[in-house]
């Protein structure tokens, strides 16, 4: 079985090396609500979300997921676990679909019983999630799975499994945006706290630039020209999360 200890944590930063497309980067995570059961293992296989920007249909984007068997009873109390990321358009998401394998399992009185899960594993599990991405910022989908609500003891003995999820959303970051004058300037962009940097972009044809990913706070942006262009910063730049902060049009001498 695949622990939650196994999985690798991804940064919520990236560098951004172009700003053609309008994106925004995607956390799952799965968490659950205690149930009373030894054990309630549940076979992931892929994550889906809809993503629309305004009134035309993107469809459905499979996103990178951690395949494998997780027990969500160890995912209670605050705990939780990345399940799958991605890089997605920016705009609105209407849906989140949950596709599970067929080895799910719960764990009673020392005894392990096959779940059935016939629908969520034909057509996915459907969740209804309102959510609009800005571009550049970073958010996070908690899939709170109620293991208490979803196993269904039949008459038999047998188990069946009728997951009851809620689907979460929230910013975990924010973004700086700009536009430099001259374009032929072509400065690297960097986000820096103290000594660190923490996000990295160039700018694009129109001499637009976006640092993604960026925690609240207070930065210093610099821009690094190309040869015979001085270099110039911006001192004191706040960050919140959930918002872009707009240098609005930086001119480099």
């Amino acid at each position: 079985m695949k622990k939650f200890l196994g999985l690798i944590l991804l940064s919520v930063f990236w560098l951004a090396c172009s700003n053609d497309d309008k994106t925004a980067r995607l956390n799952v995570r799965l968490t659950d609500a205690p149930g009373d059961y030894e054990e309630v293992n549940i076979d992931i296989q892929s994550v889906e979300i809809h993503n629309s920007d305004g009134n035309s249909t993107e469809g459905w984007k499979t996103l990178n997921v951690e395949k494998g068997v997780y027990n969500i009873l160890e995912l209670s109390n605050g705990l939780d676990t990345l399940l799958a990321t991605a890089e997605v358009p920016a705009g609105r998401i209407s849906q989140i679909r949950l596709i599970l394998g067929s080895n799910n399992s719960v764990k009673v009185g020392g005894i392990t019983k096959a779940l059935s899960t016939p629908s969520a594993q034909q057509s996915g599990l459907k969740l209804n999630l309102q959510a609009d991405l800005t571009e550049g910022i970073t958010y996070t989908i908690i899939l709170d799975f109620d293991a208490a609500r979803s196993i269904v003891e039949k008459g038999n003995g047998n188990y069946s499994l009728k997951p009851v999820i809620r689907a979460l959303e929230e910013a975990t970051s924010g973004a700086i945006k700009g536009t430099i004058t001259p374009i032929e300037a072509m400065p690297a962009v960097f986000a820096i706290a103290g000594t660190d940097t923490v996000a990295t972009a160039y700018t694009d044809e129109m001499g637009k630039f976006i640092l993604r990913g960026v925690p609240s706070g207070s930065y210093t942006v610099s821009f690094n020209p190309k040869e015979g262009y001085a270099p110039k910063q911006s001192e004191n730049v706040t960050v919140t999360i959930g918002s872009v902060t707009d240098l609005g049009t930086i001119t480099i001498q």
